[in-house]
């Protein structure tokens, strides 16, 4: 079965949301940002999720979100840095789209997110050995869900989204464009 979504998962600060607009651009496809679907849906930031209804609820959040985009076509779905630890998220990502997983080191990442308070997994942890270490219990999860991987140190949002074409384009992947 040729799948025509394109889901994109990594940790926070990965560039997710930036390389989904610059695959946007790229393919003409809609791109959909869970978390952004999740805020706008509650009337709250993710913060205020987190602190109100709790961690779970989010993540239930998350589940119901994909479900619902399961019938979905030619999207680019950014998702939330979480969403692929649940066996049943990576599932649905897995039946329904190409799962790439965006990588970036922890400097990186602590470089793109430092000074961004809407990161509930990271407030009063923001540092570089915290990132490591929740980077290193995460990635064995998403390197099970993802089909594709592609590092985003030191490249362009566009030269991202072009390597990660040429990937689609390479035969090995099912893709229907």
């Amino acid at each position: 079965m040729k799948k025509s979504n394109i889901y994109l998962i990594g940790f926070m600060g990965t560039g997710k949301t930036t390389v989904s607009h610059a695959l946007s651009n790229l393919l003409g496809y809609e791109e959909i940002d869970t978390d952004a679907r999740i805020a706008h849906g509650q009337g709250q930031s993710i913060a205020d999720i987190f602190e109100i209804q709790g961690e779970q609820a989010f993540r239930d959040m998350e589940t119901e979100l994909l479900r619902e985009l399961a019938g979905e076509s030619h999207k680019i779905i950014s998702c939330g840095g979480g969403m692929a630890l649940r066996q049943e998220n990576a599932a649905l990502m897995q039946a329904n789209g190409v799962v790439v997983l965006l990588t970036a080191e922890p400097r990186t990442v602590l470089g793109r997110v430092q000074g961004d308070n809407g990161r509930p997994i990271l407030n009063g942890n923001m540092n570089e050995a915290y990132i490591r270490q929740l980077l290193a219990g995460r990635m064995p999860y998403y390197q099970a869900a993802a089909e594709l991987e592609e590092a985003t140190d030191n490249l362009s949002p566009a030269e991202i989204a072009r390597e990660i074409q040429k990937k689609l384009n390479s035969g090995k992947i099912c893709f229907d464009f």
